[in-house]
């Protein structure tokens, strides 16, 4: 009998939502995301939620929550009603690194969300000082295996994505170098520039300028097939290391809970903003490839990345502090 109203009673709290999602959306949809403004998720975010309220007839908010590496933010959407009318816009450091850095997380990146569309991609490379020795992937990793911990890298702070892509690079290349962690992954761009470090992994979006500039060196970019941008910068596949790929996301989530049938309705209208020209040309030009998965198969890639990330940072003993 206890199991039998309980079953009625989440029935009837469905009902309401149910209904709300035959009319989705009659109202403004606000964009939680856990991150600074001006960041190249929030940068990227009001470009696709300008043409997927075109789509929905319907405008966006874009709410910036920052602190605690994305943490209260998330929480935020986390404790929202998941009817629709909130959804969050993540980085893949939110959902699948940050996790296994915090203690006493107080949401979980698996359990309380449901994936709505990987957006975009914002792509890697490995880079060195203009004048640096190192002109090939090759040529750096053969330099920190003849000197094991004489070389070292700078990152965006400890449990940063540098740090975190630099500790894969070393697992997968058996090298050991120095981690030097900055505050953000600018000043550590800069810092490589100026000679006070060897290397950094950066997201393009950071480094382009410098790179333009000729102050850095991009050796290798990590994915899968080279950048029209960089067409004579090889893959890190290309120089040695198969199977090698990093990169950070722009991702759109939404409360546990929400309907199926609203989720697809943001799933559609994601998918529409990035097979636009003019959004696409707009995000390629701030250094996001546009994506648009399904909600699956985003689901699916959050869970290997968790559990990859997961591993890589407890193997390697990595902390935010």
């Amino acid at each position: 009998m206890k199991l039998l109203s309980r079953l009625a009673l989440a029935t009837l709290l469905a009902l309401p939502l149910a209904a709300q999602a035959q009319g989705y959306p009659n109202k403004p949809i606000k964009m939680i995301i856990p991150l600074a403004a001006g960041s190249a998720v929030d940068n990227a975010a009001r470009v696709v939620t300008q043409k997927m309220g075109e789509t929905l007839g319907q405008g966006f908010a874009v709410e910036n929550i920052a602190g605690a590496a994305g943490v209260t933010g998330a929480e935020r959407l986390a404790r929202s009603t998941p009817d629709g009318y909130t959804i969050g816009g993540f980085n893949d450091s939110v959902l699948t690194m940050v996790p296994h850095l915090v203690p006493k997380m107080p949401w979980n990146a698996l359990t309380d969300f449901v994936p709505v569309s990987l957006v975009g991609t914002i792509e890697w490379g490995l880079v060195v000082k203009a004048e640096s020795p190192y002109r090939t992937l090759a040529d750096f990793l053969a330099a920190a295996k003849a000197a094991p911990g004489k070389l070292n890298y700078g990152s965006g702070g400890n449990g940063s994505p540098q740090h975190i892509g630099m500790a894969l690079i070393m697992d997968r290349a058996q090298i050991d170098v120095v981690h030097v962690p900055y505050k953000g992954a600018t000043p550590a761009a800069v810092a490589v520039a100026a000679g006070e470090v060897d290397v950094s992994m950066q997201g393009l979006g950071t480094v382009t300028s410098l790179i333009q500039g000729g102050k850095l060196r991009l050796l290798a970019v990590s994915t899968p097939q080279r950048l029209a941008q960089y067409p004579n910068v090889p893959t890190f596949q290309e120089s040695g290391m198969p199977n090698f790929t990093f990169n950070s996301w722009f991702a759109m989530v939404a409360p546990a809970g929400t309907p199926p049938e609203i989720v697809q309705r943001l799933n559609d209208a994601v998918r529409t903003a990035v097979n636009d020209p003019a959004t696409r040309e707009k995000l390629i030009g701030i250094g996001v490839t546009p994506r648009g998965t399904t909600a699956a198969e985003f689901g699916t890639a959050t869970k290997a990345q968790y559990e990859l990330y997961r591993k890589v940072i407890q193997d390697k003993g990595i902390s935010a502090n």
